[in-house]
């Protein structure tokens, strides 16, 4: 329990300043927003965005020597566009987010100060200052009550409930309660009663500023795809580096052993051996994928806009990849899997009590009211039986209206329950209505000889972590609620269960989440029964799950870090939890290697939010929470979730493609120049011919894998491995077999021409140049077919995008060759040339189209 010096008179003007200047203002320090500068600066701490700018200085400077600035250009090019799609679309989504984040510390509160009740602006307010809260205010810092009349306050922005009981009185404080029945705390609302507190906290002191403190730290945990992508870079410099290394030496031997360079002057030999290392760095150059950075920006910022018109905002760019490598989800239960709205499940009889008798006793026994829309305004128990007054027909409203409230007791902690005298409008007979804790309704019954079947019918309520109310009515002619419940026997007329009811959505989406292979954890300030019980519906708590897969916070906090690592993997539930234990069973699960999403809606979700690998906020959710997150979901619907999932892994499945797709052509590109290094021939293509092959390599392959749809099909595999390099055994394989098919086909047409003809025309030169290009035209089919289990020539509606570019590139090739002249230095082809060129480089599609069917039937068969 805490104390607080209680002055009723409130503070002086001169204890004001001294507190202001002691503890500060009442305003939390908002999270900084990154400037525009440093958004668009983070672009270039992408892997491979650095090799980039590597590959970039080495070709400058060999172009200052060969006066050849057409790679460098191309380079950088790739560089500008990756990196300023990226930060448009990042900002963009910034810019969409403020609009949504608005914080006001100019809400007036009632302080009493030097004897006088005041209003003043809530940044104003002081620790020490006498505060009044009532039905519907917001309370504007963290204080310890002094005095409480039915109060009853929404925590759930910090614990997860929607109604706590609080109380001035020792006896009846709450012993498991996350915070104590005393204390109130900024940022929940009163949603009953009113009460006089002194502010203890205040701004960045209050439970809320320490939670969005956490929210704002900075978070070191690095991408999945960021990982992958460090791991590319290491290798392809390594690779470039061991390349270059070998051609240099090998190109330097046959100089001096077989070309006599020995013999020749230093003059000649300097000039040889810089042009052996400006092949060997353009090797370097050559083997960095140019357009990667370029294909997953695209990927990424088609997915941000596409989930976008699905009501998903992503603030950041890379969380639409997370959520696909994601193995566990830690979730809040109110207003993430529940409504956040008190819902009357059932309501069962006992006596012949009338309906409409029934229907007055329960109107005119509260103080809550219903909105156009069926919002409560008030106590959400009472709104519940209003709004299943307004189901079945009644306006508790006009019921009101006729009849008369003559004395009334409101509902206190201590005495848990509520009554009113009124005169009814039908026909001004006088009656007693009582509503409250079924216990103590029931003790104040006449004998019915239904104690079993109440009590059995309490106890299944219960077991179903549902609030109970019983309502009970006599007639009297008192005046007095107190001397009516003293001289009148009550009727026990029935008993009303209450629940929080599960979002429609949300066990479909578990169970979605589920067989995708992804841990779902409950993290929850409610009750553990009541979290076992929003489990089970569900479908998260089965008969098989034990004590061992639940928590308490208190429990929670009490072990170490190291006992807990062996406990928390079959965790399911963590029940009266505070806000940073939900952040410190983040931090837990990621060091056990999981890739952790959490979702949340409240300001006890924050640290959390920030902390995890994609932080979930909901729309309706509060200012931190949103700040603190990664993706906020407009339309707070957890069946966003799994779809983001499908996302996720669909997009990361489209990165491999490109990859498999760009590294195929870099390999051969690297073989033909390395075989024609050591023998002194060189690739048969002009600086413009290998401008358009770089635009089909980067632009247009970086479009046609980034549009293509997600598939349903990823969410019946397991996540993937935290660490699983993006280049898995199955793409090595398919990249080295299509990449030597590549240098076989276009290095056997050198030889032959060659070898039969002496000399290599321009026809000829044609052939190879479209050749080339439909190679890499009828491999994208390839890349498109990789780890799917049906055609590539499936589903061409929902790929129109693909096929589009593809039409693009191979009427771009048509064009030039037709009409590209000495510009593109090609000839016209004649039909048979099409038919054949066409017709040979489909069977590299073909080809793979076949293996691929034959893995499917053996998959199935298996």
């Amino acid at each position: 329990m805490t104390e607080m010096k209680y002055d009723p008179r409130g503070l002086s003007p001169q204890e004001v300043e001294q507190s202001r200047s002691r503890h500060g203002e009442n305003i939390i320090t908002p999270p900084k927003d990154d400037s525009v500068w440093r958004l668009f600066v983070e672009k270039f701490r992408d892997p491979i965005i650095r090799v980039l700018l590597v590959a970039a200085c080495l070709s400058l400077a060999v172009a200052f020597i060969d006066r050849d600035f057409t790679e460098t250009i191309g380079i950088l090019c790739a560089i500008v566009l990756a990196t300023c799609v990226g930060f448009w679309f990042e900002w963009d989504a910034m810019r969409r987010f403020r609009r949504l984040n608005r914080v006001n510390d100019d809400v007036p509160v009632k302080v009493m100060r030097e004897g006088t009740v005041r209003e003043i602006p809530r940044r104003e307010v002081v620790v020490g200052d006498v505060v009044y809260v009532e039905n519907g205010e917001t309370v504007p810092a963290d204080g310890v009550l002094a005095e409480a009349v039915s109060l009853r306050i929404n925590e759930s922005i910090l614990t997860g409930e929607p109604e706590v009981d609080k109380t001035v009185d020792s006896c009846h404080f709450d012993p498991d309660a996350t915070y104590p029945s005393n204390e109130l705390l900024r940022g929940t609302t009163v949603v009953d009663g009113y009460g006089v507190m002194v502010v203890r906290a205040v701004g960045d002191g209050t439970e809320a500023g320490k939670v969005t403190l956490q929210s704002a730290a900075e978070n070191d945990v690095q991408t999945p795809l960021n990982r992958q992508l460090t791991r590319l870079s290491r290798m392809i410099g390594r690779l470039g580096i061991v390349l270059a290394v070998v051609i240099f030496a090998a190109m330097l031997i046959k100089a001096f052993a077989g070309g006599g360079l020995a013999a020749s002057g230093w003059v000649h030999i300097s000039k040889e051996v810089l042009h052996i290392f400006m092949v060997s760095v353009a090797i370097i150059v050559m083997a960095v994928p140019e357009g990667l950075p370029m294909s997953i920006t695209l990927s990424l910022a088609m997915s941000m806009r596409r989930m976008l018109r699905t009501n998903n905002l992503v603030r950041r760019m890379h969380a639409c990849e997370t959520m696909g490598a994601v193995t566990v989800i830690c979730t809040d239960k109110t207003g993430t899997l529940t409504q956040n709205r008190m819902h009357l499940h059932e309501l069962v009889r006992y006596d012949d009590t009338g309906d409409s008798l029934l229907a007055e006793v329960i109107a005119l026994n509260s103080t809550a009211f219903l909105d156009a829309d069926n919002h409560i305004i008030g106590n959400p128990t009472e709104g519940a039986l209003l709004g299943w007054l307004r189901e079945g027909g009644y306006d508790y409203a006009r019921l009101r209206e006729e009849a008369k409230i003559i004395d009334r007791l409101t509902f206190t902690t201590e005495r848990k329950y509520m009554a009113t005298v009124i005169r009814r409008g039908v026909n001004g007979r006088q009656i007693l209505c009582v509503k409250g804790a079924p216990e103590i309704v029931r003790a104040m019954c006449r004998p019915d000889g239904k104690d079993r079947e109440v009590r059995e019918q309490l106890l299944a309520f219960q077991h179903r972590a549902m609030r109970t109310l019983a309502v009970a009515w006599a007639e009297t002619d008192e005046q007095e609620c107190e001397r009516a419940i003293a001289r009148c026997d009550l009727r026990f007329a029935a008993v009303a269960a209450i629940a929080d009811p599960v979002r429609e959505d949300v066990p479909a989406a578990v169970a979605r989440c589920m067989n995708a292979g992804i841990g779902i954890k409950i993290v929850t300030g409610d009750t553990p029964a009541t979290a076992r019980e929003i489990a089970r519906q569900i479908g998260l708590w089965g008969a098989s799950d034990g004590d061992g897969s639940a928590m308490t916070g208190t429990e929670f906090a009490a072990l170490s870090d190291e006992e807990l690592l062996g406990r928390i993997g079959g965790l399911k539930i963590l029940a009266r939890a505070r806000p940073l234990d939900k952040q410190r069973l983040v931090r837990l699960l990621q060091q056990q290697g999981e890739v952790v999403a959490v979702t949340g809606d409240g300001t006890n979700d924050a640290p959390a939010l920030n902390f995890a690998d994609v932080g979930l906020s909901m729309g309706t959710g509060t200012s931190v929470a949103k700040d603190a997150s990664d993706i906020t979901l407009l339309d707070d619907s957890f069946a966003s979730i799994a779809t983001a999932v499908m996302w996720g892994r669909s997009l990361y499945r489209n990165i491999q493609r490109f990859v498999l797709f760009q590294l195929t052509i870099n390999f051969a590109a690297i073989i033909v120049v390395f075989i024609g290094a050591v023998f002194g021939t060189e690739i048969p293509l002009t600086v413009v011919q290998i401008l358009w092959v770089n635009i089909i390599m980067d632009t247009f392959a970086a479009m046609a894998m980034a549009s293509l749809p997600p598939r349903r099909e990823v969410m019946d595999e397991p996540p993937r491995p935290r660490d699983e390099f993006i280049i898995t055994p199955a793409m090595a394989r398919t990249i080295f077999t299509c990449g030597i098919t590549f240098v076989a086909v276009l290095l056997g047409m050198l030889f032959y021409w060659e070898t039969a003809c002496g000399t290599v025309t321009v026809h000829q030169l044609t052939v190879f140049f479209t050749t080339f290009v439909f190679l890499q035209f009828w491999n994208m089919f390839n890349a498109k077919g990789f780890e799917t289990r049906e055609s590539v020539f499936a589903c061409i509606r929902g790929c129109r995008e693909f096929f589009g570019i593809l039409l693009c590139i191979a009427v771009g090739q048509v064009l030039i060759v037709q009409f590209g002249g000495e510009v593109f230095r090609v000839v016209p082809l004649g039909w048979r040339d099409w038919c054949w060129i066409v017709g040979m480089t489909s069977l590299i599609a073909i080809f793979g189209e076949i293996v691929r069917a034959l893995r499917r039937r053996c998959r199935h068969r298996g």
